[in-house]
Formats: C-alpha cells, structure tokens, sequence
C-alpha cells in the first residue's frame, strides 16, 4: 500500500488508467518525433552550400564560363521572344550583377584611333544598349569600344511589335526596331549619374583607360526628311559626355533616313554636325572635343560610295562605321523570318559591308579610319576586315547569339593569329591602310605672276641672246 501513500486512496479503475499510457499510434495528422539535427551533419550541408554557391559565383562571373554560351544565353533566346530577351540582358549587365571578363588584354591587341591608345579593336556597335542603361556593365565584359543609342531628340516609340526576329540557322538577325528611344533628356541624364562625384575621372569618357564611348545619334521619325537639326542637337547635348559622336543616316528603319546619304543632303548634314562640334568647348571631363563618325549602309553601290568619299574628303568627319545592317536578302538564308521587313545583320551581311570597306577605303586617305562592322563572331573575320583596311572593328548579332564571353573568345582567337603570324594587330592595319588607302596627288606649285614674269624674261634674254650670236656670225661671212 506504500505505493499509493502519496497519491491517496485506491480509487479503482480510473488510477490505473491514469499510470496507463499505451503506445501512441502513427496516424494521418500526427508527427513523428523529431531527432535534434547532428551539429557535424549541419556543418557538412552548411560547408557543401557555401563551397558551391562560391564556385557557381566564381563560374558566374567569369565571362568565359561555358554556361554563358551554351546555356544562359540559349535559355533566354528559347523561353523569351526576342525583344523581351534583348531587354532582360540589358538588365542584368545593368544591375551589376553581370560577368565580367577577368584578363587583361595582349599586348598584340593595342591599336590606335586619332592618337587616342586603346586595349583592344573590339567594340559594341549600337543598338544593344538604345539608352545607356548598362556602359559601365558592357566594358565590363572587355569591350575597349561601347556605342549607345540610337538616341533621338524627344522620346518615342518606335515601330510597332514585334519588330525582331532571330534566325539562328543564318546566325542572323532582322530588326525593324525603328529607333525607340527614351530621348536626350533620359539618356543625357543616366550618362552624368554615372560620373564619379570625387576622384579622378581619367582622361576618357568612358572612365576606363584605354577605352572609348561613342553615342550613336538618330532622327526623330515625324522630323522633317531634310531637317539636320536632330543631329545639331545631338552634337550640342552629348558633345561633352563623349569621346566619339557616329551621324546614323543608315538605318532602314526609319522614313527617309538613308536619303540623307545622297550627295547634296550629305555635304549639308556634315557641314551642319561639324561646324556644331568645332563650335563647342573642350570637355571637362576629356579636355577634348568629341570625334565625328558617319555610319553608312552597306547596300551602296561604288559610285554612290565614291561621291560620299568625296564629300568626307572635304568636311571635318573623323572616320567612317561600315556598315549598318543591309535590305539584301542573300538566296542562302534559310530561316522561314527572312521574309521578314527589315534591316538584316550577323553573318550574311559580311559580304556586303567588306565589300563596301574595300572600296571606301581606296577613296579615302590614310588620316580618316575605317570601323568594320557586320558578320564578325571570329579573331578570322576581324583580321579580315583588317587586312581589307579597317582599323577597328565592331560585333553586334554574333553578340547576342555567343553570349557574354564573345569579346573574349574574339580577342584569345585573335592574339592567337596574330602570335602565329608574328604580328601585331597595328602592324597588320598599318600595312594595309599604307596600301590601300588613297594618296595624296603630288601637284606641283603653281609659279606665281612675279615668278612667271621672270621666267618669261629670262627666256626671252635666251632667245635675244642666242638671235646676236647668229646675226654676229653672218656678218662675219
């Protein structure tokens, strides 16, 4: 009974069940008893987290990774259209969050553009970036070269969607994009906030040594077809953020843009945009006027390529971007959208714009550059373009489609050649642009009056002198 002194009396039954507790059965609503997790087996998980979310990073990051080419950017291209994964791209370069190309440059890739020392000959042409979200982003990934727009003077839309179209069997691209853009305001406005408050801001406007940013300048659509003012503004707002301004009158996008190519339209145009850029004062930030560029299309024949080499001849343009993407529909393409309307790039457009290179090149002197632009995705094609005389060249489709890594891949190849071939890229376009390129006519001075005077009198004392000897001799006889 000593059991029970201190709970009381025996109270049958319901004591025991009480001390009773059968063992509790698993049912749909119950939980198991969790085991207290092992501290090494936390540790294990934990350490395998961070070791792979480090690595994944450090694979990220690197431009070079193969999951770039071979995974994101095919991702990306499959489960967005077009537009939308152009976009999402410029997003991700401008968050700060996109890779980086993490080698320095080789020494056989230097090159010279108007005495300005520049890493590399590769460079983005316009239309990646339209308004200057993600500059610093893409020199990033190893671009000396960066070229935003184009800009238009007030905001608009553009051309109605969908307006690009990928055609991977041709690694082409057509776009009929139609210059949106967010305006000068917008754009001038992100280029100032990127300027650093304190601290040197280096000697270009690309805040990087040995790079350049250009700003690609377009027309609004509703301005008049023969008005150059779009271009005198552009000029006069972004000449002192710049290192370059490129004159766009080659897009086929746009109603009467490609007009202005024509002689008598171009001689004004080049007169207007230069006489703006001479009259602005040298850049805070570079201590330089900006250079002018002039785009042209690659769908030009040689005579009309040989009147607009006259016309640069005579006006202060810097250097010529050949080309912008070509109306051509070469019978090779095979992708159902080469139907579509627009200007094509990438691959098939090579031939013509090297075409138009070689010939422009042999119209102009040796002091105004060629940038070859159009089917380059290899150190081959760049080395092409610069034995045909270009001085610099730029990607844009073989861009989108290779993915971040492209301008690295483009600059291992091409030092490999070059290494082969025991040169250096400003050796190989030296040579060719001393070849190629016009040259000047020797013209000998003309005398002046005075000096003809005296050329005709002497001339005359010759002839009087040499009549005495013979008057002399007959009256001998």
């Amino acid at each position: 009974m000593l059991v029970f002194r201190h709970v009381g009396a025996y109270r049958g039954p319901y004591m025991l069940r009480n001390f009773y507790h059968p063992p509790a059965s698993r049912t749909l609503f119950t939980r198991a008893r969790q085991t207290p997790p092992s501290p090494l087996r936390t540790g294990i998980y934990g350490t395998l987290f961070l070791v792979s979310s480090g690595l994944f990073a450090v694979y990220y990051f690197d431009a070079r990774s193969a999951i770039h080419r071979y995974v994101l950017t095919p991702l990306i291209r499959y489960t967005l259209d077009a537009e939308s994964g152009h976009k999402f791209a410029v997003k991700i370069l401008r968050s700060g969050l996109g890779p980086r190309d993490p080698l320095s440059d080789d020494e056989r890739l230097k090159t010279e553009l108007w005495g300005q020392e520049m890493s590399n000959p590769i460079g983005l042409a316009a239309g990646f970036d339209k308004d200057g979200e993600a500059i610093d982003g893409l020199f990033n990934l190893g671009f000396s070269w960066v070229e935003i727009g184009s800009v238009t003077p007030k905001p608009q839309p553009g051309n109605s969607r969908p307006r690009v179209f990928h055609l991977p069997e041709d690694s082409a691209l057509i776009n009929r994009y139609g210059f949106p853009s967010q305006g000068h305001n917008s754009v001038l406005s992100r280029i100032r906030a990127r300027l650093p408050v304190f601290g040197s801001l280096g000697d270009t406007a690309a805040l990087k040594d040995g790079a350049l940013l250009a700003i690609n300048l377009g027309k609004n659509k509703e301005s008049p077809v023969e008005s150059i003012d779009d271009f005198v503004s552009g000029v006069r707002a972004f000449g002192p953020y710049s290192d370059v301004l490129v004159v766009n009158v080659s897009s086929p996008n746009t109603p009467g843009l490609r007009g202005l190519q024509n002689r008598d339209l171009l001689e004004d145009l080049l007169s207007g945009v230069t006489k703006a850029r001479d009259e602005l004062a040298p850049s805070a930030l570079t201590s330089r006027k900006p250079k002018l560029v002039l785009k042209i299309a690659p769908d030009l024949n040689e005579s009309q390529l040989v009147e607009i080499a006259e016309v640069i001849r005579h006006s202060g343009i810097d250097g010529v971007i050949v080309s912008n993407t070509t109306v051509q529909r070469p019978k090779s393409l095979i992708n159902s959208n080469k139907s579509e309307i627009g200007g094509l790039s990438g691959a098939p457009v090579q031939q013509y714009s090297i075409a138009a290179l070689r010939t422009l090149r042999k119209q102009l002197p040796a002091s105004i550059p060629l940038i070859g632009c159009g089917g380059i995705s290899t150190g081959a094609h760049a080395l092409e373009y610069a034995k045909a005389g270009a001085s610099f060249v730029q990607v844009y489709t073989s861009f989108g489609y290779d993915g971040v890594g492209t301008c690295r891949r483009i600059k291992d190849q091409l030092t490999a050649t070059l290494e082969k071939e025991g040169k250096t890229w400003n050796e190989v376009v030296k040579k060719a642009v001393d070849e190629l390129s016009l040259k000047p006519v020797e013209e000998k001075p003309k005398p002046t009056s005075v000096q003809q005077l005296i050329s005709e009198a002497e001339e005359l004392a010759r002839f009087l002198d040499d009549l005495d000897s013979k008057v002399s001799a007959v009256e001998g006889c």
